[in-house]
């Protein structure tokens, strides 16, 4: 796998990404950024476009949503579910400057430097020079990704936290960019700056199949691209599989996500 590809990518990622939104709380998240009626905005790294939908549907009357995304397979996607009433979709490389899509009221980030941690300032800079002054720049990644967690055996949880280092030296994967992003706005100078932190996600007792399946597709997906050794497991990654599936759909098991937003005004 290139280093620099995108980790998820499979034949069910947009299917993945769409279902597991929640659009109340994605509301509730664009107005506390400062959303409102009239905005021109771009979601960059839209995926499948279902937060883009929901942004335009908030900035309604007089507002325009650009989606953006280096995946001319969600992009597609996207134009199929949530193409009508006007969103305009854009492919592009977001480490690239993004000068040809005019400049905006309002930009939405949302799990997106996560994957670039060599990068991610130079990729906020970037994304600050497409803000008109007085815009708003919102930042969303998670903070100890892809979860904190309690109950797993031994070499379950020495396993996953080998992955997880192996895909911060190798593939440049941040798991703590969430508590970056504060600052990232500080030293851009910008102003006005705000900060939440909400759980992302906590799972326990009762077993919800679609969080089962958004774990289990990373499972499935992350180590085969990294071609990981699993040095616990002599069945290697099918034998990880079915561990790791019975842990995450046992109703004992706990996990949880810290989810940290940070939203600025451009001087």
């Amino acid at each position: 796998m290139p280093e620099h590809s995108y980790l998820m990518e499979n034949d069910e990622e947009a299917y993945r990404l769409d279902s597991k939104i929640d659009a109340e709380r994605i509301r509730q998240q664009a107005a506390w950024a400062g959303l409102r009626p009239g905005m021109r905005v771009a979601d960059l790294g839209c995926g499948p476009g279902t937060i883009t939908a929901i942004l335009h549907e908030m900035v309604q009357p007089g507002g325009c949503v650009v989606g953006v995304d280096g995946s001319a397979e969600r992009l597609d996607y996207a134009r199929r579910k949530y193409g009508a009433g006007g969103i305009e979709y854009r492919t592009a490389n977001l480490t690239c400057p993004l000068d040809d899509l005019g400049r905006f009221d309002f930009i939405w980030v949302r799990f997106v430097l996560e994957y670039s941690l060599a990068g991610s300032f130079d990729m906020v800079r970037n994304f600050a020079r497409s803000l008109k002054p007085g815009g708003i720049l919102c930042l969303i990644d998670l903070d100890h990704n892809p979860i904190i967690f309690y109950g797993a055996s031994d070499r379950l949880d020495l396993t996953l936290r080998k992955v997880m280092q192996e895909l911060e030296e190798k593939y440049d994967f941040d798991p703590y960019v969430g508590r970056k992003l504060y600052s990232f706005l500080y030293d851009l100078g910008f102003s006005d700056i705000d900060v939440r932190v909400e759980n992302h996600r906590v799972t326990f007792g009762r077993v919800q199949e679609a969080e089962v399946f958004n774990m289990m597709k990373k499972v499935e997906v992350v180590p085969r691209k990294m071609n990981f050794v699993f040095a616990e497991y002599p069945g290697g990654h099918d034998e990880f599989y079915r561990e790791a599936e019975a842990f995450f759909s046992h109703p004992r098991r706990f996990a949880y996500t810290p989810l940290i937003l940070c939203r600025g005004v451009k001087p």
